[in-house]
């Protein structure tokens, strides 16, 4: 009995006295906050090595390959290989490998080329990435266009959807810096001061008639049409047709590159339309953009 009540008086250890021990055995880097002392863990031997041997391989990679600048060029490195060069080879060898069929792309004319099976599929092979790279961002990856970007899977054309009409509006534009481009733009009737918020709107419900859409009640459709015939008839024509040769759109087909509703061709009306597309004769070689023309015209809207 006497045994365990000695035993109760003894202080029991306490956790700073642990802490203690632990700091003694591991050792401490000296730094203290409010009483707590960061330990000196030393790091995992494997994690060691490992790091020492990323070491090694960098000196080795500084060595070997191309990696530290120079004041007008960079080192080579021992094996004297660049990623640019190998890109350029590998890209000389896909020319090497393209040549034959490239060649007959080249001497086949644009409707040869529909009518052969083997240059058809490479033209379409060579055109769908030449798209995806150059048009894609515009007009979609299905072509199927989006707002103010014409979709070329219809058979709504404004500059014409033959093989030689795609051809020439690829190579030399829309409104670009190229002379030969198409240049024809809508005038900003309202911002230019050429007509009036009210004759606008007139002339907007009658377009939406000639679809065959409803129009704003109360508007006088017999002032539109005369606004129609004294300002838009000289370009998209009498009827509202259009005229190819000078880019006007049908206003007959319920096709609206910018919109039907009548708020967005009052806004067309009031401040125009321009929209550009660049002349890729300057950036893609002919072979390229004659792959390309037919590509756009089996989209299923090209015209014979």
């Amino acid at each position: 009995m006497q045994e365990r009540v000695e035993d109760r008086a003894k202080p029991a250890a306490s956790a700073g006295d642990g802490k203690a021990h632990i700091a003694a055995k591991v050792g401490t880097t000296g730094h203290e906050w409010d009483g707590i002392s960061e330990l000196n863990t030393p790091l995992p031997r494997w994690w060691l090595w490992l790091f020492y041997a990323t070491i090694i391989w960098a000196i080795g990679y500084w060595i070997v390959y191309p990696a530290w600048p120079l004041i007008s060029s960079y080192s080579n490195g021992a094996f004297n290989w660049h990623s640019r060069s190998s890109v350029a080879a590998d890209l000389a060898a896909l020319q090497t490998q393209r040549a034959p069929m490239m060649d007959k792309l080249a001497a086949a004319s644009l409707q040869d080329i529909e009518t052969k099976p083997e240059l058809l599929d490479f033209a379409r092979a060579l055109g769908s990435r030449a798209f995806a790279d150059n048009c894609a961002p515009c007009h979609g990856a299905g072509g199927g266009g989006a707002k103010g970007y014409p979709n070329l899977t219809d058979d709504d054309w404004l500059w014409g959807g033959k093989l030689a009409d795609i051809s020439q509006t690829i190579t030399h534009g829309v409104r670009s810096t190229d002379d030969q481009g198409h240049q024809g733009s809508m005038p900003a009737f309202g911002r230019d001061g050429m007509l009036k918020r009210d004759d606008i709107v007139a002339v907007a419900n009658y377009v939406r008639s000639l679809s065959g859409l409803s129009t704003t009640p109360g508007v006088d459709l017999a002032r539109g049409t005369k606004v129609f015939a004294d300002n838009c008839a000289v370009c998209h024509g009498p009827d509202g047709k259009g005229n190819r040769s000078l880019g006007s759109a049908n206003l007959t087909d319920k096709i609206w590159l910018y919109g039907s509703d009548t708020k967005d061709i009052v806004d067309g009306i009031w401040n125009g339309h321009g929209g550009v597309m660049p002349a890729w004769g300057g950036k893609l070689d002919p072979v390229t953009i004659k792959a390309l023309t037919v590509y756009v015209h089996t989209f299923g809207g090209g015209e014979k």
